[in-house]
């Protein structure tokens, strides 16, 4: 049984992307760790008209590493150099009045300058940092054989990780490695509300907007922290204690991002 196999059953059916396509990405060997945190301490970052996300009475905090890889304007080809980084990203979980999930992102760390000076003039809160995958992974390929590949068969257990040093003497920084569990897929309630999220919920211009993306189910597995040394998400403003409640690997998926659509009056 495979990862994306087993989460087709209970994967919510990604909503219609709105035209027109203004980005195609890939996203590769994703580590996603998860923490509790009290529902009004991530009130407190929720753009206007929108409230956490709960589940299990909680809201959660994520910390999440993976590679970008072949990030295309529209529907054309991957951007070379600037289309390929590493990013890690600090996140809440979102809810819209009419139902509508999303994530709010607190920080996105990412090693290409004219990227992080790009989205940072849109409103997004992207960081320039020096960010190394660990250990390195330089084919541009996923560690996990894809279902029906030669050789396939995800048996093997390795290391995936990413460190984090912002540029600055005062920069935050973090270090963090999982050891994936490729024999126990992931398809629990708490792995799909934290992973199938299919836009993002943030301010810009004054508004309060969302930016949808769809993407097929991630290929989901456990994971067990091998180590966490993490500054990222206290220099964000919230405080965890303690491992993280959820580990999860994904040896990633291509998604694609649509027109935003503005909510509530200008402000």
């Amino acid at each position: 049984m495979t990862g994306s196999a087993s989460a087709a059953a209970v994967w919510p059916r990604p909503p219609e992307l709105p035209a027109p396509v203004f980005s195609d990405q890939r996203w590769l060997d994703a580590v996603f760790l998860h923490w509790r945190i009290p529902e009004e301490e991530a009130a407190a970052f929720m753009p206007a008209g929108i409230r956490p996300d709960v589940f299990d009475d909680s809201s959660w905090v994520g910390l999440i590493g993976f590679r970008m890889e072949q990030a295309a304007l529209g529907r054309g080809p991957g951007i070379p150099y600037l289309g390929s980084f590493n990013e890690v990203n600090v996140r809440l979980y979102s809810r819209e009045p009419d139902g509508t999930r999303g994530v709010v992102f607190l920080s996105l760390d990412a090693n290409r300058l004219p990227v992080v000076l790009a989205t940072r003039a849109a409103g997004i809160p992207y960081v320039w940092s020096r960010i190394r995958q660990r250990p390195p992974f330089p084919d541009g390929g996923s560690r996990t054989p894809r279902p029906g590949a030669a050789g396939a068969g995800p048996t093997d257990e390795f290391p995936v990780g990413y460190t984090v040093r912002r540029f600055g003497s005062t920069g935050a920084c973090g270090d963090f490695t999982v050891v994936p569990k490729l024999r126990e897929p992931a398809i629990d309630s708490l792995s799909v509300f934290l992973t199938a999220r299919f836009g993002m919920h943030g301010r810009f211009f004054g508004r309060t907007a969302f930016v949808p993306n769809t993407h097929q189910a991630w290929p989901l597995f456990q994971a067990e922290v091998q180590q966490l040394n993490d500054g990222l998400i206290g220099a964000a403003g919230i405080n965890v204690d303690g491992p993280p409640d959820s580990v999860l690997y994904s040896p990633g998926v291509r998604t694609r991002f649509g027109r935003p659509r503005m909510i509530g009056a200008p402000g």
